[in-house]
C-alpha cells in the first residue's frame, strides 16, 4: 500500500481538530485584512488594481517634478525623484518598471546637460537615485519569479509563515500536563531554519511533537524549511507515529536538493499512561528529568542516519515512562554548540540551566534556553519541554 494510500483515509476518517489560539489568531487578523481589502476593491479597486493607472500616475509625477528640476535647480534636489523610483518598485510589473526607470534617466540627462555641472552634489544625488533603482528592479525581478507583484508578495510569505508557525505551537494539553515550544532564529530574521511540528490526536490522546533541523542557516535555510514544514504537517498524526521519520526522509530524497539534508528528534506520549516514544534522526539527544533522583540525564538511544541522505533507513526508539514530576526536553544544536566548545560540553550546560530552573517550576526553561543558547544570535534555536505536573 503506498503512502497515499495510508493518508487519504486517515484524513477522511480523522475528524478536525478545534483550531489553537494562535490559528484563531491569524484567522482573525486574516479575515479582517480580507474585508478591508474587498471594502478598497470595490469603491476604488479600478484605480488601486489597475497597473496603466499606477504607469500613468508615475509617469506623470517623474514629468512634473522632471519640469521643476529643470526649473529651479537650486531649490528642488534630484533625491525627489526616488520618491517615484520606490512607488513604481511596489505597485508595477518589471516591464512597466524598466520603462518607468528609463524616463527617470532621460530626465537625469537632460537635467545635467542644461545645468551644465553647476553644482558639485548633483553627481552624489544622482548615484543615490540610480541605487535605489538599482535595489528595486532586483526586487521586482525576484517577485516576478513567484508571480507576484508589489505587496502581495510579502502578504502571501508572511501569511504562509504564520500559518505554518502555528502548527508548530504545542496544542492545548489535558489536566496534569504542562509544555512550552520557543522558536528563535538567527539574527532576528523573519524565517528560520529550525521549526517544530505538533499534532494532538482528536481523541486528546497521543501526542506527537517533532523538532527539525534544517541543513543552513536563517534565510538560507528559510524557504526549505517551510516546505519541509508543510509536508511534515501533514504527515505527522496521519501516518502511525513508528513510520514517520522513515515517510520524511523519503520526501526529502525525492526533492533532490544540492544541501537538502535535515536533522530531527520525534516523540510520541500518550497522555494517559505516560509512555512515550523517542526517535533521532542525526539529531542531539533529548534530555530527560527524573523527579525520583532529582537530576536530568540524557537519553542514550542511537540517533538514526540523517534525513534526506540515504534511503531505507531504520530508526530505533528510545521508550520511556513520565511520572509525576518528569520532564523531557528536546531542542536544536543552535542551543548548545559553541565555536569553542564541544557538544557534551554544551548539553552538560543545558542541563545544568534546566537543573537550576527544577526549584521553581519550568515555565520559562525553554525562552530561557534560546536566550542563553550557546550559539548566541547568529544561529536558529528551537526548544520544547513537556513535562508531567
Amino acid at each position: 500500500m503506498s503512502l497515499t494510500d495510508r493518508i487519504e483515509p486517515a484524513l477522511s476518517s480523522t475528524p478536525l481538530p478545534e483550531p489553537t489560539p494562535a490559528e484563531v489568531s491569524i484567522i482573525a487578523r486574516r479575515r479582517s485584512r480580507t474585508a478591508l481589502r474587498r471594502a478598497v476593491r470595490e469603491r476604488w479597486g479600478w484605480v488601486v488594481d489597475s497597473q496603466q493607472w499606477w504607469l500613468g500616475g508615475v509617469l506623470l509625477a517623474v514629468t512634473v517634478l522632471g519640469c521643476l528640476l529643470v526649473r529651479y535647480p537650486h531649490q528642488v534636489p534630484v533625491s525627489v525623484l526616488i520618491v517615484c523610483a520606490v512607488v513604481a518598485g511596489v505597485r508595477l510589473q518589471v516591464k512597466m518598471l524598466v520603462a518607468v526607470f528609463a524616463y527617470i534617466l532621460v530626465w537625469l540627462v537632460v537635467f545635467y546637460v542644461l545645468l551644465h555641472g553647476e553644482k558639485d552634489a548633483l553627481p552624489l544625488a544622482s548615484l543615490a537615485v540610480l541605487v535605489v533603482m538599482g535595489i528595486l528592479l532586483v526586487s521586482a525581478v525576484a517577485r516576478a519569479r513567484l508571480g507576484l507583484q508589489g505587496a502581495s508578495s510579502t502578504t502571501l510569505l508572511l501569511d504562509l509563515r504564520d500559518r505554518l508557525r502555528a502548527h508548530g505551537q504545542l496544542p492545548r494539553l489535558p489536566v496534569g500536563w504542562s509544555g512550552e515550544a520557543e522558536l528563535r532564529s538567527a539574527h532576528g530574521e523573519g524565517f528560520s531554519g529550525d521549526f517544530v511540528v505538533t499534532n494532538l490526536s482528536a481523541d486528546g490522546r497521543l501526542l506527537e511533537v517533532t523538532v527539525v533541523d534544517v541543513s543552513g542557516k536563517g534565510s538560507d535555510a528559510g524557504s526549505r524549511a517551510l516546505q519541509l514544514q508543510g509536508a511534515f504537517s501533514g504527515m505527522q498524526g496521519s501516518l502511525p507515529p513508528e513510520e514517520f521519520l522513515p515517510a520524511a526522509n523519503g520526501y526529502l530524497l525525492r526533492q533532490h536538493w544540492d544541501e537538502g539534508f535535515a536533522t530531527a528528534i520525534h516523540i510520541s506520549l500518550d497522555l494517559v499512561t505516560g509512555e512515550a516514544a523517542v526517535t533521532s534522526a542525526g539529531h542531539p539527544p533529548a534530555v530527560r528529568f527524573d523527579a525520583s533522583a532529582g537530576l536530568w540525564h540524557v537519553m542514550g538511544n542511537r540517533p538514526g542516519p540523517l534525513l534526506g541522505v540515504i534511503s531505507d533507513v531504520s530508526f530505533t526508539s528510545a521508550n520511556i515512562t513520565l511520572e509525576r514530576g518528569d520532564a523531557v526536553l528536546l531542542y536544536t544544536d543552535g542551543v548548545i554548540e559553541g565555536r569553542t566548545t564541544r557538544l557534551l560540553d554544551g548539553i552538560d550546560r543545558l542541563a545544568g540551566i534546566a537543573e537550576a530552573k527544577v526549584p521553581t517550576g519550568l515555565n520559562g526553561l525553554a525562552e530561557r534556553l534560546c536566550a542563553t543558547a550557546r550559539g548566541g544570535q547568529g544561529d536558529d534555536r528551537a526548544v520544547v519541554v513537556l513535562w508531567r505536573n
